[in-house]
């Protein structure tokens, strides 16, 4: 991703905290100097309303209006220098009056409630709360991630845990006013889960409900999903594509599921150095080439741009039927681009897809386990958010 305007590395909810970063997160921030969470949500920029005018470019007056933004028509402007008790109102543009803006105390300082009474273990949320806060266009955009130290997935034959959270963030642009998601990091790669919960989002319109009640809600699905992450790792640990058999290269399995050259490359790599065999990888490594991909050498931004990927990446983990379907689809039709250059040619296109198929057919019974995992999973997010 692109790089922040500043990075705030934090550690615990507040000064009555005595929080150290975990060994695994503090070597991959060696020269972090952490602040606490209260601290860092009350350094970052607030927004306040103020009177916004424009200028009549014919009398240089500037003229005062409660709108937030000013587009003038020039051939009115004209009109309006000529005669002062001109009828039509030159300013064109009329944004929302119902912008409601959301600084970051009124999200975060419930939050900082919530840490300190929701227990693990029967330890304070906010005493084992680490992560970090990134800052661009001026802090008017933030995004941050916040981990609980114990709140994890441990893989056999791994030291570093998989650690659960949740990703959240605002701007002041108008884009989304908050949002959050289930999130984990991966402390044997560095890599990032993103999209573990469905992403919560409030728009900078309408009233602004109760941020304690929400932020209650969303840590208990965060807490189901890790109950359940190992069981979806573990089973797709189960679930091998054989590349020998198949009509495309591991590179070309990312390509296929929408993946931009240079992330199918890099996913490739990682998965195949990863695999206990190049040519026969499991969809829980497959699917942490994609998000090694996404987390090192993503080039766009955070937000929708990366979101798309990420759907594509979690469906490897979650939803191995629907990854393969989409393979075949993908596969399908980039044979019918390429044409019919002869009988052999159809012929050895009619044969991939069916080695394609043929995976497919092979995965029915573990999808049902999939499914009916995915299924007792919605159903308890819904008991949780009643």
């Amino acid at each position: 991703m692109k790089d922040p305007e500043s990075r705030t590395i934090l550690a615990g909810v507040d000064g009555r905290t005595d929080t150290e970063l975990p060994e695994w997160y503090r070597e991959h921030h060696a020269d972090a100097d952490p602040v606490t969470f209260a601290e860092a949500v009350r350094d970052l920029p607030q927004a306040v309303e103020t009177t916004v005018a424009y200028q009549n470019p014919y009398t240089d007056e500037w003229v005062e209006t409660e709108r937030f933004n000013a587009l003038v028509e020039p051939s009115r402007a004209r009109e309006q220098a000529r005669d002062e008790d001109a009828e039509t109102d030159p300013l064109f543009h009329v944004p929302t009056d119902s912008y409601s803006i959301i600084n970051p105390v009124d999200v975060y300082g419930p939050l900082e409630e919530v840490l300190r009474e929701e227990t693990i273990d029967g330890t304070p949320l906010g005493e084992v709360m680490f992560g970090e806060i990134r800052r661009y266009r001026g802090g008017g955009e933030v995004h941050m991630d916040i981990m609980f130290d114990g709140l994890e997935v441990r893989l056999p034959g791994r030291s570093d845990p998989i650690t659960m959270g949740v990703t959240s963030g605002y701007d002041f642009f108008g884009e989304h006013a908050v949002y959050v998601e289930g999130f984990a990091q991966d402390g044997y790669c560095s890599n990032t889960m993103r999209s573990l919960t469905d992403k919560e989002v409030i728009k900078h319109v309408g009233d602004v409900r109760n941020f304690r009640t929400w932020w209650e809600e969303l840590l208990a699905q965060v807490e189901l999903v890790a109950d359940d992450l190992f069981e979806f790792i573990r089973d797709a640990q189960d679930i091998d594509l054989d590349f020998s058999e198949l009509p495309f290269t591991v590179t070309e399995f990312y390509t296929l599921l929408g993946f931009p050259d240079y992330l199918a490359e890099r996913a490739a790599g990682d998965a195949e150095a990863n695999a206990a065999s190049p040519f026969e990888i499991d969809m829980w490594t497959l699917h942490s080439g994609a998000t090694y991909a996404l987390t090192h050498f993503f080039q766009g931004k955070e937000g929708a741009s990366l979101d798309q990927y990420v759907r594509i990446a979690n469906d490897i983990l979650f939803n191995p039927e629907g990854t393969i379907e989409r393979v075949e689809q993908a596969y399908e039709q980039q044979l019918e681009a390429d044409g019919d250059d002869g009988s052999q040619a159809s012929l050895a296109g009619e044969r991939a897809l069916a080695s394609i198929e043929r995976i497919s057919d092979d995965l029915q019974e573990k999808v049902e386990q999939f499914e009916e995992r995915e299924d007792a999973l919605r159903e308890r997010f819904q008991e949780a958010m009643a």
